[in-house]
Parts: C-alpha cells; structure tokens; sequence
C-alpha cells in the first residue's frame, strides 16, 4: 500500500527530502543500534502500553494521532487495535523513522495507517481526513486520542506540544501521556558513583538540547492549560535483575547512550570506558538489581 499523508494525499511523505540536521538533532541518534533499541523497548514496555490505551477506551472504530511516532511501533499495535474502521496517524520527523515505518506498513498490507513528516515545533498536527470522518463538521475531523511517549521530555516547548494535540481531538477526545515523572530514579544497586555520573550527564545532554527529562512534573499544569481534564494518572517504577529481560532496558539504554555522549563531546571516552564498565560488572553480580526512571501515565479528556 503507498503511505499517504494524513489528509489522505496520494504523495507519500518519503517524497520529501530527509535532513541530516533533523537526524542529528535526536539525542540518541537514529542509527539501526538506536533503532533496534526501540524495539525492544516497546516491546518491554507493551503491556503497560496496552493497559494505558485501554484505561482511555480506545478500541476498534477509534482515529488516534501517535505524536512523535519514531520508527513506529505503537503506530503497528494501535493500527491492530482500533482495526480497518479506525484510523492512526503517525506524526514523525526523523525520514529514517518513517521509511522503517512505512516499509512495515506496506509489508504488513495495511490501509488504516497514515504518516506525516512534521517538526512538532513548527507544524501544526493533523486533523482526520474527511474521508475518514463520521461527518463533515470541524468538531468531528478532530481525532478521538493522541498518544504521546517519552517525546514531551524532549522538545523545547513541551506547553505548545500540549497545545496542539489539545487542538487536534474533538470535544471528549483523550490525551494519553507516558512521561518521565523522576528520572533521577535510574540507579543500579548496590549504587556506583559511575552509573550515578552517567545519570547526571543524561540530564545535562537533554537540557543542553532544550529538553526536560522530568517533564511529567509540569504537565498537569500545561493540560489544563490547553483545555484538557485529567481523568486519570499512574506512577509507573520497574525494577529488574541480571537475569530478566527487562534489566536489557536501562542497560542497553546506557550503552548505546554512552558512546553518544563522547560523540556529542559531552564526555572523555575514558568516562565511557568506566561507566560502560559499571555496567558490565553490575550485570555479572547476582545482587544487582535496576532501577527504572519513573514513568507517569497521564490520561486528560478535551473540554
């Protein structure tokens, strides 16, 4: 199937030229190790996802807008959730991403996903093509949820992301939000000054780039503000050990990070060595255990 734009345009996104600086604009980078990273990080991440859409009533029929879609593996499962009556967008805008993405969408047969390629910064989101709407009315072009994770911590102006997902539901559409509440909380245990070091630099590098890893703190206030009733919130911690799969997350988070970090010249490839190392030692040590950053599931119903 050839990918259309969300208004339904027979021009598929990949026609426009890619940006080396939107690519390197990402903190961790988009190459095929961040790729596969995010791969599984979804997939270790599915079931809370799941209970989140499921918590906000999405389902079959349902047109939801997944902000800052990356290489799109929400995008898949909300595609088989909400069914060939539904409609998903995917608003990305890495070009890298969205080829994966739109690949899979072909492979797969799939005629109920559209992807756009936009800044979240600069263009405005989406509305349902009036195709898929149930009618022609403005209200009802609005789209019935947005999904939006770990994307919020990233941008510079989380308040106008807010905005404008605000704008694009209809009146009783849901805001559904996984976001970093305490990412202070990373730590290995028994803690080690390393790891800790390595924490502190993923702050600095997220700031340096206008993000906010805690960004979870302020968005209550920013919904509100958009017009948006929270109907529900959940703090999200996980633990692991060596020997579960789930400790592959933070530890896998921290070796692809490590060696970005030394690229973007943040710190020495000595430092790399050290904290990379940490790593691997707490991995051998059976009383290791991970902490994950606190995630806080925040879902806010449009007024």
């Amino acid at each position: 199937m050839p990918t259309s734009d969300p208004a339904g345009n027979p021009e598929s996104a990949a026609s426009q030229a890619p940006s080396a600086r939107t690519e390197r604009g990402y903190v961790l980078g988009t190459h095929d190790a961040e790729l596969e990273r995010l791969a599984f990080q979804h997939s270790v991440w599915r079931d809370e996802v799941l209970r989140a859409w499921n918590s906000a009533g999405l389902g079959p029929g349902a047109r939801v807008l997944d902000v800052g879609a990356g290489p799109g593996f929400a995008s898949l499962d909300l595609a088989a959730l909400v069914g060939d009556s539904g409609r998903v967008v995917a608003v990305e805008r890495s070009r890298r991403f969205l080829d994966f993405l739109e690949r899979e969408i072909r492979d797969r047969g799939l005629t109920n996903v559209a992807t756009a390629e936009l800044d979240l910064m600069v263009d405005p989101l989406p509305r349902v093509d009036a195709g898929a709407a149930r009618n022609a009315t403005d209200a009802d072009r609005g789209f019935d949820a947005a999904w939006c994770r770990w994307v919020a911590c990233f941008v510079p102006d989380p308040a106008l992301l807010v905005r404008r997902m605000a704008e694009a539901l209809r009146p009783g559409g849901r805001a559904v939000f996984h976001e970093y509440v305490e990412y202070g909380s990373y730590s290995v245990l028994p803690r080690d000054p390393a790891v800790d070091g390595f924490v502190a630099a993923v702050f600095e590098s997220w700031r340096s780039l206008g993000g906010e890893p805690d960004i979870a703190r302020v968005l209550p206030r920013m919904l509100a503000d958009a017009g948006l009733s929270i109907t529900h919130v959940r703090p999200i911690a996980r633990a692991a050990r060596p020997t579960d799969r789930l400790w592959h997350w933070p530890a896998g988070f921290a070796r692809i990070n490590v060696p970005r970090l030394v690229e973007l010249g943040l710190r020495s490839d000595a430092w790399g060595r050290e904290v990379i190392a940490a790593i691997d030692a707490a991995e051998r040590d059976e009383a290791s255990v991970f902490i994950t950053p606190t995630v806080l599931e925040i879902i806010a119903v449009k007024r």
